[in-house]
């Protein structure tokens, strides 16, 4: 059986195309919920105008897929709450923050 767990150490190697940081340190994941084989992960993109949205939700979902024990992943685009900048993780920011 798939844990949360293990969808979270795949989201770890979803990146942004646009940015050297994954999505899941960027704060796009709000919610994974695991039942069964089946996986449900709630999250949103950095704009609504994001010219790269298809191809991270088809990443998010291939990745999860590829998961022992998961026959299916939705991926549901929200916005709310509107992603910004302070949802980046500490330890991203910590790196990126040249004082």
């Amino acid at each position: 059986m798939t844990t949360k767990k293990a969808v979270l150490e795949v989201l770890k190697t979803v990146f942004d195309p646009e940015m050297p940081i994954s999505i899941l340190d960027l704060g796009l994941i709000y919610d994974i919920d695991v039942k069964g084989d089946l996986v449900h992960i709630k999250m949103t993109l950095t704009t609504p105008h994001c010219p790269m949205s298809a191809v991270i939700v088809k990443d998010v979902k291939q990745k999860i897929e590829s998961i022992e024990g998961v026959n299916k992943a939705d991926v549901e685009l929200v916005w709310d709450p509107i992603w910004n900048p302070y949802m980046i993780s500490k330890e991203v920011m910590g790196k990126t923050n040249h004082k």
